[in-house]
């Protein structure tokens, strides 16, 4: 009997032990973030609840309860994260979406899961703010990109744009009900946050898979094997359309690259460059079917070139984009990117132009056609309709001297 009591002391003196550190769920989130561990201590005393009514007070007081809580420890978990792999903005994002939703689940109550990405991105240093429409909560981010399809507003001549769209299907009627911006000032929070894509994480070889890419070119079949990762189609999931230097320019991931571009490479050694263009052109072309985006996604999606490769079907904009990638990779040629009304085209400038010529800057650059068209149109020729249609140049790439 002595025993017993001894033993429930011994029970209810580490309880106390425990509790008086703060420990009382005795709870550790871990979880893996692209090959990357992430874990911290997530107590009693670091959980901040939000069951009030919507409204600016309510998210001051949470803001209030979560500077008294414990959240050192996850915030300084994710700076360690940034500090050591400096990721761009986007994917930075994406590891607070994770860590968000592993301390607070999106469906179990989205408001509070959406303060505890507002708290985080604000703690890492953003510009980030929330405006209450009706009874959406809308989660915004200071940057100065051209973003085309997300809410944006400008506050002190500053622009936001809104992260978390994409949560209420793309569809909030802002004429309906009135935007009111929730003021909180928090100190240190006041970078700009940028959708540029400059690298990927390293992916887990695990995650790729195999696929096959073929077309014919001058009555010959290639046939090319290359590896895909779905982690790249899930952390480009939500990314907006963006102004075309912005998506035209993300990078491959490694294996697909290593996979993809010396296929290539080989493929065309020897030729001369209009050639080797042309083929890259025609592999750009026939390698994937045509579907427009509506028919593709329900909506307007722009396809980075590593997505293109990872979807089986894409557009005039996402195989331009491709098509940009792989000339510049390969050869690093001048390129400009003509904009119609219902189409997007590339033209790149080679030593001599051939056919159709495109002057900018007082240069001359051949039109060279990704997308199929009811013709097969070598370089320097533009779809028929095309030709007496007035364009704009979206983009203009000029190599780096080396």
């Amino acid at each position: 009997m002595k025993f017993s009591l001894y033993i429930l002391f011994l029970v209810s003196l580490l309880g106390f032990t425990e509790r008086s550190f703060g420990q009382a769920t005795g709870k550790n989130i871990r979880f893996d973030f692209y090959g990357d561990t992430i874990e911290f201590p997530y107590t009693a005393a670091a959980e901040v609840g939000f069951k009030d009514t919507l409204s600016a007070s309510t998210i001051n007081d949470f803001y209030d309860r979560m500077m008294q809580a414990e959240y050192k420890p996850f915030v300084d978990a994710i700076l360690s994260y940034k500090k050591k792999h400096n990721p761009d903005d986007w994917v930075y994002y994406q590891l607070i979406r994770k860590t968000a939703q592993s301390m607070s689940p999106k469906a179990d109550n989205y408001f509070r899961y959406t303060l505890y990405k507002w708290f985080l991105l604000n703690k890492s240093g953003y510009d980030a703010t929330l405006n209450i429409v009706g009874d959406k909560l809308l989660f915004y981010v200071q940057s100065d990109e051209d973003i085309y399809d997300l809410p944006s507003f400008h506050l002190n001549g500053r622009q936001y744009i809104c992260l978390n769209y994409h949560d209420y299907g793309f569809d909030v009627d802002f004429t309906k009900n009135k935007t009111m911006n929730v003021a909180i000032t928090i100190p240190g929070a006041v970078s700009k946050f940028s959708y540029k894509l400059t690298q990927l994480p390293d992916f887990s070889a695990d995650t790729y898979h195999d696929k096959d890419l073929e077309f014919s070119y001058h009555d010959v079949s290639y046939h090319f094997r290359i590896k895909i990762s779905d982690d790249v189609k899930k952390i480009l999931t939500n990314y907006p359309v963006a102004d075309y230097q912005l998506y035209f320019n993300e990078p491959l991931s490694k294996e697909t690259y290593n996979t993809l571009i010396p296929q290539l490479k080989k493929s065309i050694k020897g030729m001369r460059v209009k050639d080797g263009v042309d083929y890259l052109m025609h592999f750009t072309r026939y390698a994937f079917l045509y579907a427009p985006d509506e028919q593709n996604f329900g909506r307007e999606k722009r396809l980075s070139p590593e997505q293109t490769l990872l979807y089986d079907k894409s557009d005039c904009e996402d195989r331009a984009a491709l098509f940009y990638c792989l000339v510049k990779e390969i050869y690093d040629l001048p390129m400009v990117v003509l904009a119609f009304p219902h189409h997007l085209t590339v033209a790149v400038k080679f030593d001599k132009p051939v056919g159709k010529q495109v002057m900018y800057n007082g240069a001359a650059y051949s039109v060279c056609e990704p997308t199929p068209q009811a013709d097969d149109l070598p370089i320097g020729a533009l779809s028929p309709e095309l030709n007496s249609v007035a364009y704009q140049v979206a983009y203009a790439y000029t190599p780096v001297a080396k």
